[in-house]
């Protein structure tokens, strides 16, 4: 009988076989229609605002036990959570079909309850309603569970209920899902950055470890302050009182007493700066003409003055000014921070000072378009920035303070532990008027350390002139003598900037010459333009070869400058502070520019008026009354050690380290999630990247999931052994 079967089901007619291939066809077409209309119905539930089951603002506990105030909309299966009402600035969205729901107690006023994940998977959805991928800045929030705090019990109850509501929609969702893996997806943009979003709902243990892996937050390492640990350890909170602000924003600590809070946390968020400004080569960048409604202003302001006279306290014209502070160009020497980088790790201490020489070369070529003049810092300004050294997997950090006012003095502090060196000094800027010409000069110092070396070099500047005031072109050309020496090794590198000959051509434009000796012995000459090539001629070999050339291959290598947003700035940061100026420069509007200029000025005068005797006490820096020289507060100067230390780190304008504690074994790297992948955005960028932002700490998505796969592997070989065992047994 079932040999007779076969042929039978073999012989069907052409004719049914045509119509089982349209029947499918036809469930195919409703399958997808079917698919269709769910992903519509969920796509319309998550945007139409009128579908939403309940919203308000809630407090949420953060990484750092700290207490935010964001406004959550609760929707079927998911909740929104945003930083304001007008649901502009989404923070994130939590899946809650995997959550489970649980009232937590407190001794804090209030109702607190939690949504977590049992099995300590993130909670997390990749992508928001709008298809967003980068969150608004806010703390730090835990990867796989979230601690809610309401304003009363009452509301609490109600969030409650609202959330078991919301949970027990979740089937629909888990359908949804389901039937976008089965089939094709839409070719709706919406309709697919909904499924992609909710596209992790449904999967089966294996696949969610896996996509979970890839969607840990870069926070995900903290553990809930109240788990079963902390209740054996401690079973009460430490919390304080929340500061309002409007409704926005507001923060509270609840620590928990065995929670070890690490200070690189609460580390200083970097973002990468747009692109900057660059003059071009040569004498063209550093001429320009002067209007004749300018040149007005120039015979108004040089009829107060006499040849000779010191012009820090006079006020200059906005039309001259370049739209950012002192402090900020003071920063033009580290874009490649990475040559001091090579130098610590040559052995041969005159390769070293060439290679110091050839980094001190690189800071001049970036100049402004045209002839500008930074702001004069305000006293007590700060400024905070960074460059990520991509070869060693390193940061160089930047601080800088004006000091003093009156004289004008700007001091700063360089560090990159993990490569090795550190800088610190301070500049006293100084103008003279010669009549036709001024001169700024720059007399300070600054102290370049090796620190696995002990060396110290010792740095000067040259000064600015500008010629051209009343006749003539007005040009910008840097002059003078400069020196670096290091007493331990006793090598010193001698350059002279020099100015452009009364009768000279464009080639003695820019021109540099100089000599490394050791001793009274000259090793080497120096020739070329500070702002083109310069070639370096060995004395013994005879050798000649280029020791520096800003070429397009060099400028390319320039490390990324990463800075504080401004919106994260503090009052007397320097781009928070000048904001209004710069506005009005780069509008071309000199007037708004003049008076926004003239209150930051005024405000000062009265500030210096109310302190009146009191001397001014810097924040970031001291005065050391032995060498007359402002030193940095917080300056570390030991040895970076790879066994103890993680990552150094910035905040507050503190550079300090983050050393290893005895129960960590991962490593730590500068994640570029932390830089160009994120330009005008926080750290919520949630990406499986190895590594840390300095804004977060954050485990190796990719090192967590090979501990994974390595612990399923041996599950596996133990079970494995055990079956056979049992075989032996029986047999």
């Amino acid at each position: 009988d079932t040999f007779l079967s076969l042929p039978l089901k073999e012989s069907s007619s052409p004719t049914e076989k045509l119509a089982r291939k349209e029947s499918l066809k036809v469930q195919k077409m409703n399958y997808r229609q079917e698919k269709k209309r769910a992903t519509k119905e969920l796509f319309s539930a998550l945007k139409d605002p009128s579908v939403v089951i309940m919203s308000n603002w809630l407090k949420i506990r953060g990484t750092l036990k700290s207490w935010t105030k964001l406004w959550c909309a609760l929707k079927p299966g998911v909740l929104l959570i945003y930083k304001s009402q007008s649901l502009e600035h989404w923070v994130g969205t939590v899946l809650l079909n995997a959550c489970k729901l649980i009232e937590r107690p407190s001794k804090k006023d209030g109702f607190c309850f939690k949504l977590y994940h049992p099995l300590e998977k993130s909670i997390w959805a990749m992508k928001g309603p709008k298809g967003e991928t980068v969150g608004s800045i806010t703390q730090p929030l835990p990867s796989n569970y979230l601690i809610f705090r309401a304003a009363s019990e009452t509301d609490g109850h109600c969030w409650m209920d609202a959330l078991e509501l919301a949970l027990s929609c979740s089937s629909f969702y888990k359908l949804t899902a389901k039937s976008s893996r089965d089939g094709d997806l839409s070719s709706s943009s919406d309709s697919s950055n909904i499924l992609h979003l909710l596209q992790s709902t449904a999967l089966t243990d294996q696949e969610l470890l896996q996509l979970n892996d890839s969607m840990l937050e870069n926070s995900h390492m903290e553990n809930d302050g109240y788990s079963d640990k902390s209740e054996r350890e401690a079973h009460e909170d430490s919390d304080t009182a929340a500061n309002d602000t409007g409704g926005r924003l507001t923060e509270e600590s609840d620590m928990d007493q065995s929670d070890d809070l690490s200070p690189f946390l609460q580390a200083t968020a970097y973002v990468e700066q747009d692109e900057e400004e660059m003059g071009e080569a040569g004498e063209a960048s550093q001429v320009e003409t002067v209007s004749e409604e300018n040149k007005g202003l120039i015979w108004t302001l040089l009829k107060q003055l006499r040849p000779g006279m010191d012009l820090s306290k006079v006020v200059l014209p906005t039309f001259i000014l370049e739209p950012r502070s002192f402090l900020d160009k003071l920063s033009d020497y580290y874009y490649h921070a990475n040559l001091l980088s090579q130098a610590v790790t040559e052995e041969s201490p005159y390769c070293r000072m060439k290679q110091v020489l050839r980094w001190y070369l690189s800071g001049f070529y970036k100049k402004p378009k045209g002839l500008k003049k930074p702001y004069n810092p305000i006293l007590g300004e700060t400024f905070r920035c960074c460059w990520l050294h991509p070869q060693t997997d390193s940061c160089t950090f930047y601080i800088a303070e004006q000091v003093s006012h009156h004289p004008p003095v700007s001091a700063f502090y360089i560090s990159n532990k993990k490569d090795g060196f550190c800088i610190g000094g301070s500049i006293l800027a100084k103008s003279k008027f010669y009549g036709n010409s001024l001169s700024a000069i720059l007399d300070g110092k600054a102290r370049l350390l090796f620190l696995t070396r002990d060396e110290e070099y010792v740095i000067t500047m040259p000064y600015a002139h500008c010629k051209g005031i009343l006749y003539g072109t007005m040009t910008l050309e840097l002059g003078g003598n400069i020196t670096i020496e290091c007493e331990k090794t006793k090598y010193c590198a001698e350059l002279e900037f020099k100015l452009k000959p009364f009768l000279g051509s464009s080639c003695n434009v820019n021109r540099v010459s100089g000599k490394i000796r050791m001793g009274e012995d000259v090793l080497a000459t120096v020739d070329g333009h500070w702002d083109g090539e310069v070639l370096l001629h060995e004395k013994r070999t005879g050798h000649q070869g280029v020791l520096w050339s800003p070429n397009a291959g060099v400028r390319k290598q320039r490390l990324r400058r990463q800075v504080v947003q401004l919106e994260q700035q503090g009052p007397f940061e320097s781009e928070r502070l000048w904001t209004h100026v710069t506005s009005a420069i780069i509008a071309k509007d000199q007037n708004k520019a003049t008076q926004e200029k003239f209150v930051l000025e005024e405000t000062q005068r009265q500030e210096a008026r109310e302190r009146g005797e009191r001397p001014w006490c810097p924040r970031l820096f001291t005065l050391n009354t032995d060498t007359s020289e402002w030193q940095y507060k917080y300056a570390d100067t030991k040895p970076w050690d790879s066994d103890s230390c993680l990552v150094q780190f910035e905040k507050d304008g503190i550079i300090q380290a983050k050393v290893r504690p005895r129960r960590q074994h991962g490593a730590f790297t500068y994640s570029h999630t932390w830089t160009g992948q994120q330009k005008v955005s926080s750290a919520f960028k949630r990406e499986p990247n190895c590594g840390v932002s300095l804004g977060f700490l954050s485990q190796c998505a990719r090192c967590n999931k090979e501990v994974k796969d390595l612990a399923l592997i041996e599950a596996s070989i133990a079970s494995i052994q055990k079956s056979h065992n049992a075989l032996f047994t029986t047999c």
